[in-house]
Parts: structure tokens; sequence; C-alpha cells
């Protein structure tokens, strides 16, 4: 059966401002996978939706089918995120993930039919937090990016035909020798190359990835913080600022950028210091004005209950630029089974073709869709 709530927000707005965005909830499955990718996997043009063991059947989402058997320790499935790719290029899409416990970046086989997914291994990484693809050498193809806190950080490019179709290997490109919890990339000087952003400063992309060195700047200690952190221009005052959760403590702040000369700085400031374990986010348009704005939520039980503020209730909102600050909007919120957190992966799209962007959220919390109704 499909459950559906339509949830309202409950904040006050003035008569010029927007009315807030409302949300019908679908929960599809009380699995504990905490990732979620969002892609057509059986080739008949709608999209849907990937998760743990499992994909389901859109637009409905009720008929899932077997993937195959998720690696479980303790309270965790060994698959920490869901990067659609067609990494063997035969046109159907596949996935890439990894996991803590294996310590092993890895892609998993499309077959294009109802059978089980074979799983082929991209490189032994570490311990890995999770990933994120982002165009690190500017080729217009997606690369992958592990985070493996203590580990060395390396980006790996799908090698490519003459046609541009995936051949299944891929090349490791190393980065720097070690680097911490959380991650993101974009360009933080200005000279249309992408920066790394690891815990403890901002990397300088060189000028020839092939041969130069990343520069590491320690301008600022992010601690244990998100992934991905956000590389954007909060303020449009034309300088690239960063967006930061704190993954197993209380804290979500905006970095601003500072200029004096060619001197980098960063202000903090605050967003929402009153939640914890704002471990992933997304910025999107989700109100359609045309503005982007920060998705984020409580990751649920993110080390089994033992983190700060892994009692308190869960929790799934935009926060909306409004020229000053963020404001806040509640997507959902509630202790378990009623709220929702945010896993560690989850996946913004539109998923019925009505030009809305819905949140697809998976975590020990479930599996669920929010479908955007837009303002009222």
């Amino acid at each position: 059966m499909i459950g559906y709530v339509c949830i309202a927000l409950s904040l006050v707005f003035l008569n010029n401002d927007p009315q807030p965005v409302t949300f019908e909830k679908q929960l599809i499955a009380m699995e504990s996978a905490e990732s979620v990718g969002v892609f057509d996997v059986d080739g008949d043009g709608i999209h849907d939706l990937v998760s743990g063991s499992y994909w389901y059947k859109g637009p409905e989402f009720t008929k899932r089918q077997l993937i195959g058997q998720v690696k479980r320790v303790s309270e965790y499935f060994d698959d920490f995120s869901t990067i659609p790719m067609d990494v063997n290029g035969d046109g159907k899409m596949d996935y890439v993930t990894g996991g803590w416990f294996g310590k092993t970046l890895f892609w998993a086989e499309n077959p294009g039919t109802n059978g089980e997914w074979d799983v082929h291994e991209i490189a032994n990484t570490g311990n890995v937090e999770t990933s994120r693809a982002w165009d690190v050498d500017g080729d217009g193809h997606l690369d992958i990016v592990p985070n493996t806190p203590n580990q060395p950080l390396a980006y790996y490019t799908l090698n490519r035909d003459a046609e541009g179709k995936g051949t299944k290997s891929f090349d490791k490109h190393p980065v720097i020798d070690k680097h911490g919890h959380g991650l993101g990339f974009g360009d933080i000087n200005g000279d249309g190359r992408g920066d790394f952003i690891i815990p403890e400063g901002w990397l300088e992309a060189p000028e020839d990835l092939g041969t130069g060195t990343w520069k590491l700047h320690p301008s600022f200690e992010l601690g244990g913080a998100s992934v991905p952190i956000l590389v954007e221009d909060v303020n449009g005052d034309g300088l690239n600022d960063l967006i930061v959760g704190q993954g197993h403590d209380y804290g979500l702040h905006w970095y601003q950028q500072q200029r004096e000369g060619e001197r980098i700085t960063f202000i903090k400031r605050p967003i929402d210091p009153y939640q914890s374990q704002y471990h992933t986010m997304e910025w999107a348009d989700i109100d359609n004005d045309g503005q982007m704005e920060l998705i984020t939520g409580k990751r649920y039980r993110a080390h089994n209950g033992n983190d700060p503020g892994a009692n308190d209730h869960l929790g799934l909102y935009y926060f909306k630029w409004n020229g000053e600050s963020f404001t806040k909007n509640i997507i959902s919120y509630g202790p378990f089974g009623e709220g929702k957190g945010a896993g560690l992966y989850f996946s913004v799209e539109d998923l019925n073709g009505n030009g809305l962007l819905d949140i697809v959220v998976a975590g020990k919390d479930g599996l669920v869709v929010f479908h955007n109704k837009g303002s009222r």
C-alpha cells in the first residue's frame, strides 16, 4: 500500500514573502540502506529508484526487484552512495558506490533484465565515508571522488572510447596524502579550475592536473564536516562561499569568502546550530523561483545512536536565502516513524515531469519520496 501524507509548513511569512512549498510524503520501504539514486533502470524512459539491495520501478515505486545482497555490518548496509554512470558503455545506467567496512570503491552493472547485478571493483581505497561525482578535470564527464578519512584523497576517471562511451576501467589520480571527514569541490579563487575542500583547508588545483601539485591553503578547520561541502556564491557578491554541516555533531554553517588583495579568508556564519548530524546536502531550486535552496536533514543513527543529538527528533528541511541569512522551512519533522532524516546520499529529481523537483531520501529510518506540490 502506498502511504501518502500531505505536509504543510508551519512557518509564518510576511505578505510579500513567497509561500512555502508543500510536499506529499510517500513511504516506499522501511529498508535501512542510507543511499538512494534516481535513474531509468529498465530503459522505459521513466525514473526508477535504486537503494541498497533493490530497485523500485517508477512511476509508482510499488514494485521492487532485487539488485543483490548488500554486505551488512552492525546497523549498516555497506553501500554509501548511488552515483548513476554508464560504466561499460552499453547504454544501460549502472551505478558507483563504496563502503566503510569493505574499504572498496566499486560499480554495479545493470543487467538490463530482472537478474541480479554483477559488482566490479574500481579500487581498494580504504574506508569510504561516501562518494560524490564532480568533473574534476573539466572534460565534460563526471569523475568519482570518495571521501576516505585518514587516507589519501584521489579521484577516479572513467576511461572512454573514441565515441565517449565507458570502457569499464578507471584511472586513479592522487591529490593529497591524507584528508579528514568531509569533502567538497568548486572554484574558490576564481581561476576557472575546480578546487577540493577538505576539513583542513582548500586544495588549489594546479594549471596542469597531470604534472602539477595541489596546494593546501589552511584557511579553516571544519571538523567532522559534511559530504558534500557545498561551494556556492551564497550572498551574490561574486565570490564562492562554503556551506558546511557537521556530520556527527551539532551545526550547520556557511563560510563567507573575503578577499584582501590575493589573500582569501572565510568568516563562519550560522545557518542552524540546533540540529545534529547534517551529513549530506543538496543545492537546488526547490520552489521553482529561479533561485537555489539548501536541502539537508539529520542523518538517523549515524554512529548507531552515539553521536551528540542522536535522540533528538528527525528533520528534513530546505533553507532559503533571504538576502541576509537563511530561512528554515520544514519538509518533515518529528520522532522516529513520523519525522524523516537525510541519510548519506539522497536525490533531488523531477520524478513525474511536472517541472517541480521532488526529494528522495533513504536512511535507517526508511526510504521516502517527498513529492513537490509547489507553493500554494
